[in-house]
């Protein structure tokens, strides 16, 4: 699709929110989503150099009852686009290869979520097909929207390092089904196509043929909710994943020898899966919302040549701390990334191979602290804070020196209507 008819089909949509708007007002059959999300970061000390850099998220869309329009029980429209623009402090600063931006990334004007989903047997079972992405599905949290950095939100980063998990808003061909085995714990399963060409920059996802498609990833996961009235909400999940798409080993060459060393290209491989355990459990609290919320997860490659062999969180969240600013947000998170033997030794050629010497930190860990300020119903703000220990030196692996500890500051904006 040309830029310029992109750039209609934004505007038309845009300006048919307001009348969308108006006719979910009125309890009719479309709801819709218009959201704005923009991220802004600073490098204030270490790191590769000074900077700064901003990244923006403009979201539109609906949701379409069929049951409503024409009678189809337990049938919904999702369709969702999405407007990314901006640059990564990462890239230009920081100079390791997890953002401190958790939106960077698919830039540009697509669609990222076209599906219908059916509900049957009561809601005991949801089926969901079309064009979307895993990360939505699997491995997200609410308690995401409370931190601005990638390593813990938008989903663990460990499954994007260790598989081709398909992620916001970069969308393929997809189905799942999620069913309640009792009214509290619920078994889902999906397939999502892996298509590397849609995930390049200026993509619209409107390329829905499957000759560059390179497989597919299936994850799966078993999880225990709290009832909706319980006056402390609790998740509690195990799942994982089993990817059959090609990848690029961390080390070798199709010969079996370091391409660093032989100058070939690294090899193709097929075949890699993971597993994980999370939580979250809320410790005080009324019923309101408020109160304190503990998360936590471990993420573990279980075949493949993997970048990384294991990945640790653990954070708190605190909603309405002071009684004047009941809707204000203290957050904290820590996060480490371990990262594997072939990683590093692939890391450790390249730096010799360009007159250095020695071998990267085996772990990166970054931390977030973040204070949300609720401005309005619509509109809240997050000063943060993040510091990362040991940057990994991925997006520079001929780097002859240690990239120092990074001090970074940051501001999230979320804007809803």
């Amino acid at each position: 699709m040309p830029r310029s008819s992109r750039r209609l089909l934004l505007a038309a949509l845009l300006l048919t929110l307001p009348s969308l708007a108006a006719a979910a007002d009125r309890g009719e059959v479309v709801s819709p989503k218009l959201s704005y999300t923009g991220e802004a970061a600073a490098t204030l000390d270490g790191g590769k150099n000074s900077g700064t850099a901003y990244a923006g998220q403009l979201m539109f869309g609906a949701d379409v009852n069929l049951e409503a329009a024409f009678g189809w029980q337990g049938a919904t429209i999702k369709a969702y686009g999405i407007n990314r623009h901006g640059t990564n402090l990462a890239a230009s600063s920081t100079g390791n290869s997890t953002s401190v931006q958790e939106i960077y990334g698919g830039q540009g004007t697509r669609l990222a979520n076209l599906t219908l989903e059916q509900k049957l047997l009561d809601d005991r079972l949801v089926l969901e097909a079309g064009r979307s992405v895993a990360n939505i599905h699997f491995l997200g949290s609410e308690l995401c929207q409370y931190f601005q950095g990638n390593s813990a939100c938008g989903n663990p980063t460990y499954v994007f390092r260790t598989s081709n998990f398909t992620w916001w808003p970069v969308s393929s061909w997809m189905a799942d089904a999620t069913t309640w085995l009792t009214p509290d714990v619920y078994l889902r399963v999906g397939a999502y196509q892996v298509d590397p060409s849609q995930a390049e920059d200026g993509q619209h996802g409107l390329k829905w043929s499957t000759h560059q498609a390179t497989g597919w990833i299936v994850p799966y996961t078993i999880g225990w909710r709290s009832p909706a009235s319980a006056r402390l909400r609790a998740r509690y999940e195990l799942g994982g994943w089993q990817d059959n798409s090609t990848y690029r080993d961390p080390l070798r060459d199709i010969n079996g020898m370091p391409a660093v060393l032989s100058g070939q290209d690294y090899a193709n491989r097929h075949g890699r899966s993971g597993a994980f355990a999370r939580f979250e459990q809320q410790l005080t609290g009324d019923g309101s919302g408020r109160g304190l919320t503990v998360f936590g997860a471990m993420l573990k490659g279980t075949s493949g040549q993997l970048i990384e062999d294991h990945f640790l969180q653990a954070g708190l969240v605190q909603k309405g701390t002071f009684a004047r600013r009941p809707q204000d947000s203290i957050a904290f998170v820590v996060t480490q990334q371990k990262y594997s033997g072939i990683a590093l030794e692939n890391l450790r050629l390249a730096r010799a191979a360009a007159g250095g010497s020695g071998t990267p930190h085996g772990s990166q860990v970054m931390m977030e602290l973040s204070y949300g300020i609720q401005l309005t119903p619509q509109l809240r703000i997050a000063p943060n804070l993040h510091y990362i220990v040991h940057p990994d030196q991925f997006n520079e692996p001929a780097r002859q020196r240690e990239l120092p500890d990074a001090l970074i500051a940051g501001l999230r904006i979320d804007w809803s209507l």
